[in-house]
Formats: structure tokens, C-alpha cells, sequence
């Protein structure tokens, strides 16, 4: 279940914001996208429950582009992000609305999208709530790396489903999943010797550190940073 630190630091969010554009749709989704088209190796960006317009995501797509990918940052929640000003609505209920696998099986056309557009390697980031749904990406064969920055609804179950190499990035104060669990997803991987993987629990952050920090912040902003570096050297080495 999503904890209270899911919907903490809500960012401000920025229709307009980033180095890419958005297009109506890709696969049918409406997206951000950054970088080369011509690119054989992209990434799949999946939102936390604040959605794509978050601007800390958008410099982590825009950046992951710079590296020389084709970056997708699909619009999953269809307009409606997670609004903590909104009573009426929890996030309970909200999570009702957004079932992770119904965003899962809308990821399938935008890879199918990508493929057709001549891209031969794809790999999947999701943060919190998206990281349920590169799980579920993971599970499936739909992708050829994963990575999961303080993932949200991912049990161990799920990991010992995963077909393609990924990297959880863990924080080390996380109610959602805490450190225990993310070693616990780390023993389980260490167990098949065909999947490659590669786990970090990150000191001194909490839930949601990679992409809702407070940008004056000296430490936050570089621990978001290590956690980019370490998410792009992870598509570096499985991808190209």
C-alpha cells in the first residue's frame, strides 16, 4: 500500500517544461520525448503518482537523452495526477483509478511504437508507482533492462519473476519499501545466475529522493544525481 511519504513534496508541476516536446500521442499515449528519433537504444520514463509534467523528471529524461538515447516520458495517468489539495479524493482512492498494470498494458504499444520507429534495445525507469509498472515490463519480456528508483507495490514475488537484468534503488528511510525489503529483492536476485542486477540503498534519503527534491538542497540534489549516474550507466552497459 502507498504510505504517507508517496505523496510527500508534490512537485509543481510544468506543462511546458524540459529541453524535449510533447506530442498527443505515442503508442496513443500523449508524451514527453527527448532526444535522437534516430536512436536504437531507448528508455521508457514512468511517473511517480505526480505524472510527467513533474519538472525534476523531465531534466532526468532530458539528461538520460544527452547520453544518447530516445527518452519517453508516456502520460500514464491521463491528465490526472495524484492531487494531495484534493480531500475529497485520497490516495487510496485515487490508486483505484491508476492500477499500475492497467499502465502496464498501455506501455506495451508505446514499446511497440519504438520498435517500429527502429529501435532495437529498450529499457524501462520507473519511480514509486511506476516502478510496479517496469516490474511488471520486467516480468514480461517487454523490455531488455529495468530500473526501479524506491519502488512502490513491488513484492518479492515480483522479482522473482524478472526476465532482464535491473537495478533497484533503494532509500534508507522508506516505509514503502524499506531497506529490508529491497535486501530481501537483492537475495532473491542473487539467486539466478542468468539475470544480472545491480541493488543500492542510498544513505540518507527517503522515499521519492531521485526525483522530488528540494533543488537547494546541496546533498539532495546530489544524491539524485549519483542516482541518475548509476540508472544511465545501468542502460549503458545492457542496452548499447
Amino acid at each position: 500500500m502507498a504510505s504517507p511519504q508517496c505523496c510527500a513534496n508534490p512537485p509543481t508541476l510544468s506543462p511546458a517544461g524540459g529541453e524535449g516536446k510533447v506530442v498527443d500521442s505515442f503508442g496513443g499515449i500523449k508524451a514527453y520525448v527527448a532526444g535522437a528519433q534516430e536512436s536504437k537504444a531507448a528508455v521508457v520514463l514512468i511517473s511517480d503518482i505526480f505524472g510527467f509534467e513533474a519538472p525534476n523528471l523531465r531534466k532526468v529524461a532530458d539528461k538520460v537523452a544527452s547520453s544518447g538515447y530516445f527518452v519517453v516520458v508516456p502520460d500514464f495517468l491521463h491528465g490526472d495526477p495524484y492531487k494531495p489539495e484534493d480531500t475529497d479524493r485520497p490516495i487510496q482512492v485515487w490508486i483505484k483509478d491508476h492500477a499500475p498494470h492497467k499502465a502496464f498494458e498501455e506501455a506495451k504499444p508505446v514499446i511497440a511504437a519504438l520498435k517500429e520507429q527502429g529501435v532495437s534495445s529498450v529499457g524501462a525507469a520507473g519511480y514509486c508507482w511506476g516502478a510496479k509498472v517496469v516490474a511488471e515490463l520486467a516480468k514480461a519480456n517487454e523490455i531488455q533492462a529495468a530500473v526501479m528508483s524506491h519502488p512502490s507495490f513491488v513484492t518479492v514475488d515480483d522479482i522473482k519473476e524478472v526476465k532482464c537484468p535491473i537495478a533497484v534503488l533503494g532509500a534508507e528511510t522508506d516505509r514503502t519499501s524499506p531497506p529490508e525489503l529491497v535486501r530481501q529483492f537483492e537475495q532473491v536476485l542473487s539467486t539466478n545466475s542468468e539475470i544480472g542486477y545491480f541493488v543500492k540503498i542510498f544513505p540518507g534519503v527517503s522515499h521519492g529522493w531521485t526525483v522530488r527534491y528540494d533543488s537547494d538542497d546541496a546533498a539532495a540534489v546530489k544524491s539524485a544525481e549519483e542516482a541518475l549516474t548509476d540508472m544511465t550507466d545501468w542502460f549503458n552497459k545492457n542496452l548499447k
